[in-house]
Parts: C-alpha cells; structure tokens; sequence
C-alpha cells in the first residue's frame, strides 16, 4: 500500500513532558515497543525491516533529508515473519545498517507520535501524519496540523533532525 508522511524528527529534552503532553490531548497510547530496523543496501529510497511486538512491516520509502515538516512516499507490507524475511534478504541484499530503539506509541486521530531512546543517540519524538488510512487528507492539511502539534510540543527549529537514524548512526562509524 502506497502513503505519504509529512513528518518530523527531533531532538526530546523532556521525554516526561511530551508524553504528558499528548495524554492530557486525549491521545490514544499503543504501548512500548522495542524495535529493529534493518535498512538494507538499495538503488534509491530506503527499505528497512522493522520487527518489534507492535509494529512488524517491510518499508520502502523515499524522503529527502532536511530540517522541518517534509514529506515521506512510502509503501508498507505488513509482515507476520520478520526473522525468515530478514533471513531471505539479507541473503539478497546488503545489510547497512541496523538500528534499535524503545518507542512509545501514540495517536490522535491520524497523527502518530514516537517518543523514542536510540542507544548511542539519545531521546526524540517524531510526528507523522499520515493519509495510509485517510486518503482524503490534502498535503496543506497535513502540513497545516504537523505544524501545529510542533507547537504545541515546543519544538524548536534548532531542535529538528535533518536525517534519520541509520544516517546518525552511520556517521558515528
């Protein structure tokens, strides 16, 4: 299935108080998963393995680094067998990289919040709203509440990750 995110990443100093945050929002709390993505070696785009006990899909996506709201084009397939599928393709394909964090899940409406720890990088939230399940939603509305949720959040522009985590991860090596 074929979406795009306008989302964000950045930098979590007060991991208590975005949670709190979102809770007194009325968000709807999914749980704490602990996941790893496997990016493997692709032409172009991203595609990462992602197993945890929440989320379990192959991704492969397109998004240009950069600070601020930008947009994702993703397709996502569901997977029910993350270690055979892991198996077959890392016999296909090159591994890249491997990256794992603890992430608390939450949602409000068709904004999805992560609250995550990535060892050796630290706290961030990210916000993406997504139109996989709302193909109505126009790209300025969802521009328009991305926005607004950094706001309210606090988030600073000096706060903003411009590159996802393999990258951050990848320029530590």
């Amino acid at each position: 299935m074929s979406a795009i995110n306008i989302e964000i990443k950045a930098r979590c100093f007060h991991p208590e108080k975005v949670e709190a945050f979102l809770l007194e929002a009325g968000a709807r709390y999914v749980g704490l998963d602990t996941q790893k993505d496997t990016y493997f070696e692709v032409p172009s785009g991203r595609l990462k393995l992602r197993q945890g006990a929440i989320e379990n899909n192959l991704i492969f996506y397109h998004r240009a680094n950069g600070e601020g709201p930008k947009t994702s084009h993703f397709y996502l397939s569901p997977v029910s067998d993350g270690e055979s599928l892991e198996t077959l393709l890392s016999a296909a394909l090159s591994v890249k990289i491997v990256v794992e964090k603890h992430r608390k899940i939450f949602f409000i409406e068709h904004t999805k919040f992560h609250i995550d720890e990535v060892p050796g990088l630290g706290s961030f939230v990210e916000i993406e709203v997504s139109n996989l399940h709302h193909p109505d939603l126009t790209r300025s509305g969802m521009e328009s509440d991305c926005n607004r949720y950094m706001e309210a959040l606090g988030i600073a522009p000096d706060h903003l990750i411009a590159y996802s985590y393999s990258d951050l991860l990848l320029d530590k090596m």
